[in-house]
């Protein structure tokens, strides 16, 4: 996803004795100009989240376009490369581990992955960021981390929607669908569940900084399946390993 680049130190500067005036406009220019250099890629952190066709990778593993995710299952897995500045998108009927492998990606946790479910005869799509736990180095910047996958998942539900368009157009009742974003994190203020809307709307790209970013998100109770077998659920067990509840600000997998 974004990484911060803090601004560069400036150089100090000294006034020549000959010409102070000329030695004073140049080092102001100087100084104007690495400033607003060095201060680019911070800005570019609080503005829009922008999606690019051209940079996203599809990969389809194992998956029918023609068939609805309520009869088959459907995940996408995303990883970025902070390289390239590309993404990849695998859609298939389980997590694609071959992307989520190596030390980078194990350090990073920059993936997202999510999956369609239907659940008491709804469809809905379930996205799943992880925040922090895992190494220290997370939990330090927790709260930068929610920031950045939280201004960054229209981009990411974006590419969900440009990836699988064939499926989309199959199925346009799809688009109704209500995204729910779960946060997992050892640290309950960033442990939760946010309900996006509907599709159309939560892959619109959102402006401004803090409230302006967060105002369209409500913390809701996701949907859950029936306890019972029953044919308005599916699929019967998630395909993603992570925690499903995360009532109470704390994952089920850490409870006592």
């Amino acid at each position: 996803m974004a990484t911060l680049i803090l601004p560069s130190k400036l150089k100090p500067f000294s006034i020549s004795e000959e010409d102070p005036s000329s030695a004073l406009r140049r080092a102001t220019r100087r100084s104007r100009k690495n400033q607003s250099m060095s201060m680019a890629p911070v800005a570019r952190l609080f503005g829009p989240a922008i999606f690019e066709a051209s940079k996203l990778r599809v990969l389809f593993l194992g998956v029918d376009g023609k068939k609805h995710p309520g009869h088959l299952p459907r995940t996408y897995t995303l990883t970025h490369s902070d390289i390239t500045a590309k993404l990849t998108l695998a859609v298939s009927q389980k997590i694609n581990n071959s992307q989520l492998e190596g030390w980078y990606n194990r350090l990073q946790r920059d993936e997202v992955v999510a999956e369609w479910k239907k659940i008491k005869g709804r469809m809905s799509l379930h996205v799943h960021c992880h925040i922090s736990g895992g190494h220290f180095l997370l939990d330090l910047v927790a709260r930068l981390r929610y920031y950045i996958f939280s201004k960054e998942l229209p981009v990411v539900i974006k590419a969900f929607v440009h990836g699988d368009w064939d499926l989309l157009q199959s199925y346009p009742e799809l688009q109704a669908a209500l995204v729910w974003v779960y946060f997992h994190s050892n640290i309950p203020e960033f442990n939760k569940v946010e309900c996006w809307g509907p599709l159309s709307e939560a892959s619109a790209p959102k402006g401004g900084i803090d409230g302006e970013i967060f105002a369209f998100k409500d913390v809701l109770d996701a949907p859950r399946r029936c306890s019972d077998n029953c044919n308005c659920c599916f699929p019967a067990m998630s395909s993603i390993p992570w925690p499903q509840n995360l009532a109470s600000g704390i994952d089920a997998s850490e409870r006592a």
